[in-house]
């Protein structure tokens, strides 16, 4: 009666941690872009929505990452590093608040189907 009881309750452990893992949503994929040379690459991003964007700061020279009312980053040093996450469909354009040359756009499509490639 023990082993019965004892192969009741991890089965019982293992369909529940199968629902449980079955449950949990799969974090899209962070996508990194670099900033080296007083540019951003790539300079144009088509994600998913879910999608975090990783920008690290590859120069010598402090940087920022603003997209006005969507996102702003510190300032930061080299090797520092900002994230977001796009939960929200559309084209996000983004500067360096200290070098306002500096720019980039992240499209951002819906969650479902395949990401068109950049024309």
């Amino acid at each position: 009666m023990i082993k019965t009881e004892s192969f009741v309750n991890v089965a019982a452990i293992g369909i529940a941690t199968f629902f449980l893992l079955a449950a949990t949503p799969v974090r899209a994929e962070d996508v990194a872009v670099k900033i080296g040379n007083f540019s951003f690459g790539p300079q144009e991003l088509r994600v998913k929505a879910g999608t975090t964007v990783v920008w690290t700061n590859e120069d010598d020279m402090p940087h920022t990452v603003v997209s006005p009312n969507n996102f702003r980053s510190k300032v930061l040093d080299t090797e520092g590093a900002y994230s977001f996450t796009f939960t929200t469909p559309g084209t996000y354009k983004y500067f360096c608040s200290l070098h306002p040359h500096m720019t980039g756009t992240v499209v951002v499509e819906a969650a479902t189907g395949s990401i068109a490639p950049p024309q």
